[in-house]
């Protein structure tokens, strides 16, 4: 007989009417009828599944408007759900010696109720043989007695669920059981349902209320869309159980514990439920369609070669000169002269180029005035993460990071972390997928080196989720956690696992809670939109956070406190209501390679006494400063990229003592670094920073516990003062770097670039500053000022190319040696009244105004400098009569007079000198070693100087 002799949707709707066993026997005609019988899978065999009264939708609870891949599939699934329980059973009554007289194995059905021959479940059990089916029919079965199950059965109810409701309490004394279709309560006498220490028990489409259910090991358990009400699951020491497609809703304390570790002896249902997990489809990602770039900051420090700034005054205007760098149409000769302010400080009006490039020349120059060439080599901004954020934030665009920070996928990050696949791998003790936990106190409590692995499951409107504590282990893959009135996944006392792919938000605290010294490995996950933090690690809780998106968090979108010490990279972190990343009460942590963006407030915070790795992160866009470093914070800050913060780049207060060296702070709304100590001033910081002190974490320390343990691992390096070293700060709002501090600083070997306004701005330092080695260039007014009743020493810095003065300052105590001031729009170095200056052994030259200017009384020291010829109607030092308190001592003055006249700075040569420079620590990449060298000076006379020329500075 052919299918093919009438249309197949005849044929289809012909076999619609069709039973299972007429189905079976359709299918095994031919070929063509196979095929037709399997293309019934949306009709015929959705209704065979759905109509059955001992199942529920495939994808029952959490998803039952979704249908399965295959509804043939799903039927069968549920039809040998009744055979498979006595799958490789061993009988207990069989023998070698007595084969002749075992029980016989044939299946009777024992029928139980009102008008059948049974009317109890304990008459039919006692006439029940091996694998014998019980039927109970509609109605309130009420034992008054404990019932003990010695002999395997399976007991079905039949009709609709919840027509058939057992009382009672079942104790399993044999290796294998079956209930199925059965709504139980507790017995008067007992709150257990049913409890089992040896065999394995298979419950299917049941309901469970207002009881308990428990399985000791080596006993164990397959539990298959069932409901528990207000039940609690006990598993103790169980090797491996299965609960899938499961609801369990209005629980008063746990629904779900995992006690102690699994028994080292296994029943006969061991293997079995073993390779029912790995036939079963995973939930683990098969792999990706795009191949996406590992996480790599630190490809970005490769060494660079030193760039090239040449300042030219020469017959014709340089190629390369921007538009900008010409005067407005209206402008008159002479306009762009440096204008002086009340304090005495140049500030120039010449527009500002994209480099930071500065035209210092005006356009009323004689022509016969002299013509300088003078080339340098300086260091302007490192290229970074493939040169991403080197150029101005475009407002209003997007932001579209570089490919090497986009996040991996879960199965990338497993194939890269072999432990990780281990892990997830892995089946021990409790698997829990594909289940509903709502409505209740908590959802899964794994305690006493107890193991358990959940999949796929969702988690709403309990108190907790998850706790992990003694030792255990959980392996949490794919869940959905939300609504949590307390923490959603709560570590402590040495839990560990594996918390990876889940999307966790909307919880009242933390999304993950790591305390005492538990170490779980959290990965690809999203925690979002939490009332509290994201995550929250503390007394003394580690942990491995790597590669997830924290966002939109109320507070912190990570907070480490009391001792925690976890190790957080890759993540990204963005668009929380407060910091990114928190560290506090002695918080520690290594924190790198992640990116941090568009936060309320500081991307990273550091507070009373908080001492974290802070390495090679991208700290950017940020509502407020990028990283913030308050009162007693410390720690290293090393190699982060922090771009287009509204607030400073960097904001520590002096006390804090932490270790700042080789960022990349560029483009930030404020200061690119901000020191400032509260101690002798007022509670006013500067920017507006006073909000900032006191986040909403912090005035609930008392919450959190504190059964600390003080462990071994010493301060990475104690420091007795702030330390400012090797970084790269360029265009920001403001000063480039801002001191008003009480206490010790060190700034040293930083290039300090095209800021917004001075290079470093010293407003208070009763204490010694120490600025040694730096590279300060192209900014927009002065390169260095100097309060009064400041006390500062600069010393080898190279200060070139300002648009003010290269050092103003008003300092009762400051100490100007050994720099290199050249080719600044201001005079090189300018004495305000009442101040008191030694300058010794410094190179100084002007373009356009004095070698070194003093304003009123001002009391100096100028001894052995070399001081360089500036424009040919300016001398090369300011006259100072009638100021006594001004000794100039052994100064070489040299002035251009002759065309061969040459000077080279050689010996010593152009400052900085890194390579003599005093070196932290850290071992920062060649490529990070700031540098602005300048090889030489080179005056030349050249004949005839035309008025449309400039001077321009080019960054290569």
């Amino acid at each position: 007989m052919e299918a093919g002799g009438l249309p197949l949707e005849l044929w289809r709707m012909i076999l619609a009417y069709l039973h299972l066993p007429d189905l079976g026997r359709c299918s095994l005609v031919c070929r063509a009828w196979y095929e037709l019988i399997l293309s019934l899978d949306s009709t015929r065999w959705r209704q065979l599944c759905l109509g059955c009264t001992e199942c529920r939708h495939p994808n029952w609870p959490n998803q039952p408007d979704v249908e399965p891949e295959s509804w043939r599939e799903a039927f069968k699934q549920h039809y040998l759900a009744s055979k498979t329980w006595t799958k490789n059973a061993l009988d207990a009554e069989s023998s070698a010696c007595f084969s002749l007289f075992c029980r016989r194995r044939e299946r009777r059905t024992l029928r139980v109720g009102p008008g059948r021959e049974l009317d109890s479940l304990g008459s039919a059990l006692a006439m029940a043989n091996l694998y014998d089916r019980i039927v109970l029919f509609p109605g309130v079965y009420e034992e008054q007695g404990e019932i003990i199950l010695k002999v395997p059965v399976e007991i079905v109810g039949h009709g609709k669920l919840g027509e058939v409701a057992l009382l009672a309490s079942i104790d399993q004394h044999c290796s294998t059981t079956r209930l199925c279709n059965l709504v139980f309560m507790p017995a008067w006498f007992s709150p257990i349902m049913y409890k089992t220490t040896s065999g394995h028990v298979q419950f299917d489409n049941c309901n469970f209320e207002n009881g308990h259910i428990q399985v000791h090991g080596p006993g164990t358990c397959q539990v298959k869309f069932c409901v528990f009400k207000n039940t609690h699951v006990f598993l103790h020491n169980v090797p491996l159980c299965i609960l899938e497609n499961c609801e369990f809703v209005g629980s008063e304390n746990n629904s779900v514990t995992v006690e102690g570790h699994p028994s080292a002896d296994k029943n006969w249902a061991y293997k079995y439920l073993l390779g029912l997990i790995k036939a079963s489809p995973s939930f683990l990602p098969t792999g990706d369609s795009d191949s996406l770039l590992p996480l790599d900051l630190e490809s970005r420090d490769q060494a660079w070669s030193p760039r090239t700034c040449d300042i030219v005054i020469e017959g014709s205007q340089s190629p390369t000169s921007p538009a900008s760098s010409s005067p407005k149409p209206d402008s008159k000769p002479g306009s762009q002269e440096a204008e002086v302010g009340s304090d005495g400080e140049g500030v120039a009006q010449t527009p500002d180029s994209s480099d930071g490039g500065l035209s210092p020349s005006g356009e009323d120059e004689d022509e016969d005035q002299l013509t300088y060439r003078l080339s340098y080599q300086v260091q302007g901004p490192r290229p970074v993460l493939g040169g991403s954020f080197l150029s101005p934030p475009l407002p209003g665009a997007s932001i579209q990071l570089p490919s090497c920070l986009v996040l991996n996928s879960l199965q990338q990050e497993l194939q890269k972390d072999k432990e990780a696949m281990a892990l997830a791998s892995s089946v021990q003790g409790c698997l829990i997928r594909k289940c509903l936990f709502r409505d209740g106190k908590g959802g899964v409590f794994v305690c006493s080196y107890g193991r358990a692995k959940m999949e796929g499951n969702i988690f709403r409107n309990l108190t907790y989720a998850v706790r992990c504590i003694h030792n255990s282990k959980i392996v949490m893959l794919r869940n959905d956690i939300y609504r949590c009135r307390a923490s959603g996944i709560f570590l402590r006392l040495e839990g560990g696992g594996l918390i990876a792919g889940n999307n966790i938000y909307h919880n009242a605290e933390a999304g993950v809670d790591i305390r005492k010294k538990s170490n779980p490995l959290i990965l690809c996950n999203q925690i979002h939109h939490g009332l509290r933090s994201g995550i929250v690690v503390l007394g003394n809780g580690k942990g491995v956070i790597r590669n997830n998106q924290i966002f939109s968090n109320k507070e912190a979108g990570i907070y480490i406190l009391y001792h925690g010490n976890p190790v957080v990279s890759g993540n990204h972190i963005f668009k929380g209501r407060a910091a990114g990343i928190a560290v506090n009460e002695n918080g520690k942590g290594l924190i790198t390679e992640n990116v941090i963006r568009e936060n309320q407030w500081g991307g990273v915070d550091i507070r009373r006494g908080g001492v974290p790795v802070l390495r090679s992160n991208l700290i950017c866009f940020g509502y407020s400063d990028g990283v913030v470093v308050g009162d007693e914070g410390k720690g290293l800050i090393e190699g982060n990229t922090i771009y287009a913060n509204k607030g400073c780049g960097v904001w520590m207060m002096a006390s804090s003592l932490p270790h700042v060296t080789s960022n990349h702070v560029s483009y930030n709304g404020l200061y690119g670094v901000a020191v400032f100590s509260q101690k002798d001033g007022s509670g006013e910081l500067p920017g507006g920073h006073g909000a900032q002190e006191n986040f909403s974490e912090d005035g609930d320390a008392i919450l959190w516990e504190t059964e600390l343990e003080k462990e071994d691992e010493p301060l990475r390096r104690p420091l007795a003062f702030a330390l400012v070293e090797s970084n790269s700060i360029n265009h920001s709002g403001a000063s480039g770097l801002y001191v008003q501090s009480s206490e010790a600083l060190h700034i040293v070997t930083n290039v300090i670039h095209a800021n917004g306004d001075r290079g470093i701005t010293i407003a208070q330092s009763s204490q010694l500053t120490h600025v040694t080695n730096n590279s300060i260039s192209c900014n927009r007014q002065s390169g260095v000022k100097v309060e009064a009743q400041c006390k500062v020493e600069l010393r080898g810095n190279g200060i070139y190319d300002n648009r003010g003065h290269g050092i103003i300052t008003k300092g009762d105590s400051t100490v100007v040696i050994e720099n290199d001031i050249i080719g600044n729009r201001g005079s090189g170095l300018q004495l305000l009244p009442r101040s008191d200056t030694k300058v010794i052994k410094n190179r100084i030259h002007s373009f356009r105004a004095y070698g070194i200017a003093v304003r009123g009384r001002a009391k100096a020291l100028v001894q052995e400098n070399i001081i360089f010829q500036g424009k040919t109607n300016k001398t090369i030092f300011q006259q100072i009569s009638n100021n006594r308190e001004c000794v100039m001592q052994n100064n070489k003055f040299l002035v251009f007079k002759k065309k061969s006249d040459t000077w080279r700075l050689v010996n010593p040569p152009a400052r900085p000198h890194l390579e003599h420079s005093l070196r932290g620590p850290s071992v920062a990449h060649s490529g990070q070693k700031v540098a602005a060298m300048a090889t030489r000076l080179t005056a030349r006379v050249e004949g005839g100087y035309h008025r449309n020329r400039s001077i321009f500075c080019t960054i290569l």
